[in-house]
């Protein structure tokens, strides 16, 4: 398999989980076709992917108002009709509906959304394995 990555990141935690999503998929065989900012995506990367990994980080108050950053650059993505998509975030408190929302965004865009988990930025090894791990999983039944 083929992925490429989108990623909206401020302080990097966002940037280095694509990277090590990245290095855990090509542990398992799969090649990374590119990883770039989502405001300015690599549209030859994702064109050559199988599938399209989208992270962005969670903002809001400590308990509510939590939604994707830069969900305004998610709806500007290139359209992605009927190209597996898989969305991630990283959070700090509370992702809350987040990937929900970065979910409706990516379909607008044609994206066949194949799933998603919200990687807490104190464990980032663990989260990005499992997620790693069930993208793999998923994508091999399928």
């Amino acid at each position: 398999m083929k992925a490429a990555l989108l990623v909206e990141s401020l302080t990097g935690n966002t940037w280095k989980a694509a990277e090590m999503i990245g290095a855990n998929l090509q542990q398992s065989g799969w090649s990374i076709t590119g990883l770039s900012p989502v405001r300015k995506p690599d549209h030859a990367s994702i064109q050559n992917a199988d599938i399209v990994l989208v992270g962005t980080w969670v903002h809001g108050l400590f308990v509510v108002g939590q939604a994707p950053w830069g969900a305004g650059a998610l709806a500007k993505l290139p359209a992605m009709r009927d190209k597996k998509v898989a969305a991630f975030c990283t959070f700090a408190l509370n992702p809350a509906k987040t990937l929900d929302t970065m979910t409706r965004i990516l379909e607008s865009r044609g994206a066949e959304v194949v799933g998603g988990l919200a990687l807490h930025r104190g464990k980032l090894g663990e989260h990005t394995e499992i997620f790693a791990d069930r993208l793999v999983s998923a994508l091999a039944t399928s």
